[in-house]
């Protein structure tokens, strides 16, 4: 055997390797073989994970969420606890916008002064790209 018949070969070990993947990947999709649902849309899904925090190296503490209810749940090697249960999640928080987001005109607004400068000669033209 030469070194083009090692090509080959690695060659077609890669290529069937890579057939198995895609079969497996398409019957996962298809929900075949899998005692589990098919995947779902994340707006179709009612189960989540919200947030695990180590307590110590064998246990560690899991907020869950099912149908909008948190469920905090202590998870340890021989077994688990529930802590708490129907948490109502806090609302959610608006993002920060900066002043630099905001138009001239509404910066401008600030400065009641009559004096002119160069930021209030300034129009709204000239700020888009």
């Amino acid at each position: 055997m030469d070194a083009g018949d090692y090509v080959k070969f690695i060659l077609a070990l890669l290529f069937v390797l890579s057939l198995i993947g895609l079969l497996a990947t398409v019957l996962r999709r298809l929900g075949i073989g899998t005692p589990h649902t098919p995947f779902k849309r994340a707006e179709d899904k009612r189960l989540g994970l919200v947030e695990v925090m180590p307590i110590d190296p064998k246990r560690r503490l899991v907020l869950l969420r099912r149908d909008g209810v948190e469920h905090l749940v202590i998870l340890g090697a021989t077994g688990e606890t529930l802590v708490e249960t129907n948490i109502t999640p806090p609302p959610p928080k608006r993002p920060y916008i900066s002043s630099a987001l905001e138009p001239a005109s509404v910066l401008s607004k600030d400065s009641d002064d009559d004096t002119d400068s160069d930021t209030d000669n300034v129009s709204q033209k000239d700020l888009q790209p």
